[in-house]
């Protein structure tokens, strides 16, 4: 019995008259959650990182353009705000991870790339993430990945937020 058990549990009790088998999944989703994200926030700041600044890299690392991505594709592929992205960038600059640069395309724009060092802490630092994910799902199959990944997918396209 663990703890999200032990809540159902007394939940049945106090309240028989509530189904809450739901409450089961995502109390148990909530814990895993955390559970993963404390175990990927140690390789990154293994690599002085964070998960912002490890996902800008990524970001920029991924995008397969060595000459950088404009502050508006960033703001996309990351999903932030303007605000809180012009952060980011500023502490990965003062850091010598990211630099801006003229973008050859708009005279008026700039582009963020990886410096150097950046693209050699980024590497190095994904390299160690997968790793790191890759012991945190050790205990499932590949089969049973595979499931949950279609079961999650699913889940993640039937809910509809209020607008």
């Amino acid at each position: 019995m663990d703890h999200v058990d032990l809540i159902i549990s007394q939940w049945n009790n106090a309240r028989p008259d509530l189904d809450v088998g739901p409450m089961e999944t995502i109390g148990r989703l909530s814990r895993l959650a955390v559970k993963l994200r404390r175990g990927m926030e140690e390789t990154w700041k293994a690599h002085g990182l964070n998960a912002a600044s490890f996902d800008v890299l990524a970001t920029l690392r991924r995008s397969g353009k060595p000459d950088g991505l404009s502050p508006g594709e960033l703001l996309e592929l990351t999903m932030v705000t303007s605000g809180t992205m012009t952060n980011r960038v500023d502490q990965l600059v003062k850091s010598g991870l990211v630099e801006r640069v003229q973008n050859p395309e708009d005279g008026r724009g700039f582009l963020i790339r990886l410096t150097d060092s950046g693209f050699s802490t980024i590497d190095a630092a994904v390299t160690d993430h997968v790793q790191t994910q890759h012991r945190l799902m050790g205990g499932l199959s590949t089969e049973q990945r595979r499931q949950l990944n279609l079961l999650l997918k699913a889940l993640s396209g039937s809910i509809k937020t209020a607008a």
